[in-house]
């Protein structure tokens, strides 16, 4: 998983590199987590998880179990975010109550949860926006994508298209870093345990609901489609709306990736996160998430305290900080112009504009080593 990753020297201690002084302007009442607060929360997206599987379970017509299921993959998404807050040792000052429902809340969303803290907390959080670190959305360069078999360009298209998100974050975060990557020496028996337990989880729930679903309609495609519409469409579902959320936490024409040379944690953190308002409401499961560049500055703030920080943040770096409602049709705009990248010009370029570069003989610094090599 990060066998390829260069050590990185501590950037953030470079004069206006540091987040340092953003952190100083942080109020003390938003790192507060009392912990009935935290097990508030998830009990809470437990019961509105658990009501929905029944629904699924009783219920088959499409009609039904379509908007059910939209529901569902919002429901699963804000028990991965409960995850992620514990994950970050954000949500309760236990470390083992944070393992532990930690690990619970991400049992929906299939993910492992010490391979999640390897590849987020220690890679993605520390490197964000650095080319050749931040393996998240990591852009190519028209170099590169010109190298490419036609198989990997048609694979890029889909996956960097805004219907594509999901393939993205199910391929290359989900699969690749998570469930098969090999970590480094140190996690391996972690990582591994934690992949036993999703691996045990995914063939417990199916054999169960192998013998619930025959001894209701006696059919296979009973079985099928009962497993098909509790188990495997809610993850599914669940990796394009994650990976959409991923996507417009970091993607966007204003910003920027930088070189090695010239990455700060201040630029990283403040400069490639964004604070989206979402539509009322979606905070009762997206657990403000979407207000993610004080969770960047500092990763002990706990979910529901990230709108005290921002507002802080905010009003210290008025002309930093990219808050804008989140909106459709800016995911589909932001996807349409995100395709490849200029690490010399600091700049997004589509496909046909990479075409023309490659054609010139225009030349560009690519990252050295496969982190983001085409897999």
């Amino acid at each position: 998983m990060t066998d390829n990753l260069i050590a990185a020297p501590d950037d953030g201690r470079v004069g206006a590199g540091s987040l340092k002084p953003v952190i100083d302007i942080i109020p003390a009442s938003a790192y507060e987590n009392p912990t009935w607060k935290g097990l508030a929360y998830f009990a809470r997206d437990v019961v509105v998880y658990l009501g929905l599987v029944a629904l699924l379970l009783t219920f088959a017509n499409p009609l039904v179990v379509v908007p059910v299921e939209v529901v569902m993959a919002l429901s699963v998404t804000g028990l991965f975010v409960i995850a992620h807050d514990a994950a970050h040792g954000a949500l309760f000052k236990s470390k083992r109550t944070n393992s532990i429902i930690g690990h619970l809340a991400m049992l929906p969303s299939w993910h492992v949860y010490e391979g999640w803290v390897l590849g987020h907390n220690r890679i993605h959080h520390p490197y964000t926006v650095r080319q050749g670190y931040d393996f998240v959305w990591h852009p190519y360069t028209a170099a590169q994508y010109a190298e490419m078999s036609w198989w990997k360009k048609s694979r890029h298209r889909l996956e960097w298209s805004w219907f594509g998100a999901g393939n993205y974050y199910l391929r290359e975060v989900w699969w690749h870093k998570m469930m098969v990557g090999k970590p480094p020496a140190r996690w391996v028996k972690a990582v591994r345990r934690d992949r036993a337990i999703i691996w045990a989880w995914i063939g417990t729930v199916a054999l169960g609901l192998t013998f619930f679903g025959w001894t209701q309609t006696h059919s296979v495609f009973g079985v099928v489609w009962l497993v098909a519409r509790v188990e495997v469409i809610p993850f599914l579902t669940f990796c394009w709306m994650i990976g959409s959320l991923v996507h417009v936490h970091h993607v966007q024409p204003t910003i920027r990736w930088w070189k090695r040379g010239e990455w700060t944690k201040f630029r990283g953190q403040m400069e490639g996160t964004t604070v989206l308002r979402v539509p009322k409401g979606l905070n009762f499961f997206f657990h403000w998430i979407m207000v993610h560049t004080p969770h960047h500055v500092d990763m002990r703030i706990p979910m529901y305290n990230l709108e005290e920080a921002a507002a802080a943040i905010e009003a210290a770096y008025p002309d930093v900080v990219h808050d804008e409602p989140m909106r459709f049709k800016d995911f589909r705009a932001n996807a349409k112009i995100c395709k490849l990248y200029d690490f010399e010009a600091g700049t997004w370029i589509s496909y046909a504009e990479g075409r023309r570069r490659v054609a010139a003989g225009i030349a560009e610094e690519t990252p050295q080593g496969p982190v983001v090599a085409a897999s």
